[in-house]
């Protein structure tokens, strides 16, 4: 629903990566005042490379992790840098920077970097900020006008400082809490251990230390991680949930004598064994969990009323609003398997007019009850809880876009993206380098999207 009202709300942003920086964006065109809170120095989030990782627990199991970036050194994109960009701020090939389709991670770090400078974002930002705590004034006020108290620790000098804001949203993102299984005689297992949270190179995996490595996880970078430690050490050993691979990982374990698959772990044993659940095993020098991430709010007390339960954030209205606190607290960037950036921008409108007063959600029941059905739909789908925010479909992000007149994803993003999904499918080992989606880059380039800032976009 539209209204006319315009009101200004003091807003807290928590986090200046993708999201925290379109949001910012958003809410200050819409006339709100806005602060963003981020720990690091400079903006980023996920995207800013952190090489040092000494401090940080090899498993991630702090409840404040010292590391944000899950990065490694040799990390580049696997979407092509055409689908990228936000609506307004296409990711322009730049002279003297990685020119390829599917840069290394800095280029996507130089983008944001870029999209920052150029709208001026920068003094909203408070670097070096560690949000402590977030939680009601006064949570009698539920329903009605709730403000947030928000305590934050400046890294340098510790002072603590608290605040009080109108609205807070929060734009942590979800790719540093590590997800880890749990396998028997795994506290035991006295060898080397650690999640891909804290991967960044291959060197201390070279052959001369003899090393065997476990790869636990047969995701897109457990795939990548192992690539790259076949080159380097004496044995991979890639353990899957499914044994069933695509033709581009069939063709890197027939290239490759050192890698082999095998399925999931049954056990660990102190003498270095590690025990497949077919009754094979290896002993090994190192295990890798590349297990992925869930969703983490640390600093955030909502008594209750959201919670992070097995993968599941909720209740979330359309991944976003929580019912009893919205609009005055919000969520940006939990939905995953979409094309990122434009949905987030999506989002970031919403909440900026909700703010505002120019539009209004559902009522409460409303909102539960679609959260509910939205629940039903996935569980009749068979898919885990764990998968609650795994999107996965075009159609969600312009349904979504509707709410507040934003423009649907272009056909050439689209096509775009599930072509690249299905070379990288085919040819893991090259999909990034080589492709035959020509025309379709083409009819990208030539597009309004490219061609919006009077700058020619670069061909390849």
């Amino acid at each position: 629903m539209v209204s006319v009202r315009n009101q200004s709300k003091n807003v807290c942003v928590i986090g200046a990566g993708p999201s925290g920086l379109v949001a910012a964006r958003e809410l200050r065109k819409e006339g709100h005042s806005v602060v963003v809170l981020e720990q690091n120095h400079d903006v980023g989030g996920q995207w800013l490379y952190e090489p040092n990782v000494e401090a940080e627990d090899p498993l991630g199991r702090n409840k404040f992790l010292k590391v944000h970036s899950s990065l490694y050194d040799s990390l580049r994109l696997i979407s092509p840098r055409e689908i990228m960009g936000f609506t307004d701020f296409p990711f322009l090939v730049k002279k003297g920077r990685d020119t390829r389709r599917f840069p290394g991670h800095k280029e996507l770090f130089l983008y944001l970097r870029d999209f920052c400078d150029w709208f001026g974002l920068r003094e909203m930002i408070r670097f070096n900020t560690r949000v402590e705590y977030v939680g009601m004034l006064d949570s009698d006020a539920i329903g009605k006008d709730l403000k947030w108290v928000v305590r934050t620790k400046e890294k340098k000098t510790e002072k603590v400082v608290e605040e009080v804001f109108d609205a807070v949203v929060v734009a942590s993102g979800h790719y540093s809490q590590p997800t880890l299984p749990s396998i028997k005689g795994m506290d035991a297992w006295k060898r080397k251990q650690m999640h891909s949270h804290i991967y960044r190179v291959s060197e201390p995996y070279r052959n001369e230390f003899q090393q065997v490595v476990v790869v636990v996880g047969n995701s897109l970078s457990g795939q990548d991680i192992s690539m790259e430690l076949v080159e380097v050490a004496k044995e991979v050993h890639l353990s899957s949930k499914s044994l069933t691979i695509t033709e581009g990982l069939s063709k890197v374990l027939s290239k490759h004598e050192n890698l082999h698959l095998r399925p999931q772990i049954e056990s660990l044993h102190e003498d270095g064994r590690v025990l497949f659940v077919d009754g094979t095993w290896v002993i090994a020098d190192s295990i890798l969990y590349c297990t992925g991430y869930t969703y983490t709010f640390p600093f955030l007390d909502t008594k209750g009323i959201v919670v992070v339960d097995d993968g599941r954030v909720g209740p979330l209205y359309e991944h976003t609003f929580p019912p009893s606190l919205a609009p005055s607290l919000s969520f940006i960037g939990i939905p995953r398997k979409i094309i990122g950036f434009p949905f987030f921008e999506s989002q970031a409108k919403w909440i900026s007019q909700l703010l505002s007063g120019k539009r209004t959600l559902p009522s409460w029941d409303d909102m539960m009850q679609s959260i509910k059905d939205f629940y039903h739909s996935r569980e009749v789908a068979g898919i885990p809880k764990h998968n609650t925010h795994d999107i996965g479909e075009f159609e969600y992000c312009d349904k979504y876009g509707d709410h507040v007149e934003f423009p649907h994803l272009e056909e050439w993003r689209k096509q775009l993206c599930v072509s690249a999904l299905v070379n990288a499918d085919v040819n893991l080992e090259t999909y990034r380098d080589s492709w035959d989606d020509h025309e379709l880059l083409q009819e990208a380039l030539q597009s309004p999207h490219f061609t919006q800032l009077g700058t020619e976009a670069n061909t390849m």
